[in-house]
């Protein structure tokens, strides 16, 4: 699975501040970003120092480069400086976050429950300082993690803010409270997570939604079960559109059923197209097996075949090339030359398998439209076919359009045959509209040989 696939189908949307390394593996990173979207969120950088004149603004600084350089043992000890010598400080309302925070990052039981006496502290003294709501969420998480190491009372009270059934508000705590007990123990949380996503109000919409991420990292017959009922019977479709896309994570029998069934049955497009997607990422015979058909199927949308035919695409092997191939002959005719055009397309995003050559061979087919066989053209050279095969092919072709088209594709590829063939088109074509053109392509590349080239046909020489 690729991390641009996640945002081609909508499935993913990141934070502003989340940037993905390019070379790391891009299953994990998808799971990890979609956790940094969804975990409830906590400050973790100090705001920018903003009273220069306050006796503790130095030490502020201080704890402040500290957090940032991971040093949380002396972050812990300069913001509770701040919290003793300067109690009336500006700074001073939110050094028990701070202190906390790092605290926690530490991770020892003594330091998680001084972590919970600052909160705590903060909650009584500054009420409305800015972190008191990152405060609560990330005490949350705190008791969560004293849970695990076996304190009843963190896992009673991270238990009643899982289930606490009031109003929509604060949805993050809640979110951290079921993350924290899911973490603790399955079996308690996932009951509560099931009357979660019986809420109907459309202010739980973002909570159900939460609630789905966390189940589906926790695998078994029963998650399975509460997923196909969230995409049958939620209200929402923004929550539906979340349980198909981790549908697709659960790699079963069972969630492939459940999406066929929405593929089939949904009359939401862009659920269908979600599912489609979903689907794609499975690794069974069954999964291959349904996206193919939506392919084929005559009684499938245009929309929806395209999206499988793109998805296929994307598993770059000789099966699903051979079968891209077979599909393109049995397209022909019936106005589906956009279909026929997808199935180019995907095959030029195979590099290997042959589909180089077949793309150009497509494109000297005269039986084929001159759209189609364009079409051929591009892809092929998206495909990275070799500069001396598209030069070659020039001089073979008659049609004007075509011969335009290649110019195009010709001027794309970074292979200096193709730039030669370019200069040889501009300086000594038969045909005028062709050197024109050439000469128009030749002028966006930042090449000095060429630009000289371009300064002799000026002055006729």
């Amino acid at each position: 699975m690729t991390f641009k696939r996640l945002l081609y189908m909508g499935a993913l949307t990141l934070p502003a501040a989340f940037t993905m390394p390019a070379t790391q593996d891009t299953t994990r990173l998808a799971r990890v970003a979609i956790v940094a979207a969804e975990e409830a969120p906590v400050a973790e950088r100090p705001a920018d120092a903003w009273a220069p004149a306050d006796p503790a603004d130095s030490l502020y600084r201080a704890g402040q480069r500290a957090i940032s350089n991971e040093e949380f043992r002396k972050a812990a000890n300069i913001f509770a400086e701040i919290a003793k010598k300067y109690p009336r400080s500006e700074y001073a309302a939110d050094a028990s976050y701070w202190r906390g925070f790092a605290l926690y990052r530490i991770g020892g039981e003594e330091e998680l429950r001084e972590a919970l006496g600052e909160f705590e502290s903060q909650q009584q003294r500054f009420p409305n300082a800015r972190t008191t709501g990152d405060a609560r969420t990330l005490a949350v998480r705190v008791r969560g993690a004293l849970a695990r190491m076996g304190d009843a009372n963190s896992a009673a009270s991270v238990q009643s803010q899982a289930s606490k059934s009031g109003d929509c508000g604060d949805v993050e705590m809640r979110t951290a409270a079921l993350n924290a007990l899911m973490q603790m123990e399955s079996q308690t949380a996932v009951p509560i997570i099931k009357e979660v996503l019986k809420k109907r109000e459309s202010c739980s919409a973002d909570l159900r939604k939460q609630a789905v991420f966390i189940l589906s990292q926790h695998k078994s017959s029963e998650t399975e079960a509460i997923m196909v009922d969230v995409i049958k019977n939620d209200p929402s479709r923004a929550v539906r559109e979340q349980a198909v896309f981790w549908m697709g994570q659960l790699d079963s029998d069972v969630a492939a059923a459940a999406l066929e069934n929405v593929i089939n049955t949904s009359t939401d497009d862009d659920l269908r197209g979600k599912a489609i997607f979903a689907i794609s990422q499975m690794n069974g015979s069954r999964s291959r097996a349904i996206i193919r058909r939506v392919a084929e199927s005559n009684s499938s949308s245009r929309r929806m075949r395209e999206q499988a035919i793109f998805q296929i695409g994307q598993s770059a092997s000789a099966e699903n090339a051979d079968f891209l191939r077979s599909l393109f002959g049995k397209l022909k005719g019936d106005g589906n030359e956009a279909l026929r055009k997808q199935v180019l397309f995907s095959l030029s995003q195979m590099q290997g398998f042959g589909n180089a050559k077949w793309l150009l061979s497509v494109a000297m087919d005269r039986s084929e439209t001159d759209e189609v066989r364009g079409h051929a053209l591009w892809t092929a050279g998206q495909n990275g076919v070799s500069g001396a095969d598209l030069v070659a092919l020039y001089d073979k072709l008659t049609d004007a359009p075509l011969k335009d088209k290649l110019i195009w594709v010709l001027s794309e590829s970074n292979d200096r045959v193709a730039s030669d063939k370019l200069v040889q088109i501009a300086q000594k074509d038969p045909d005028r509209e062709m050197r024109k053109k050439a000469i128009f392509w030749l002028g966006q590349k930042n090449d000095p040989r060429i630009r000289q080239i371009l300064l002799d046909i000026i002055k006729g020489e």
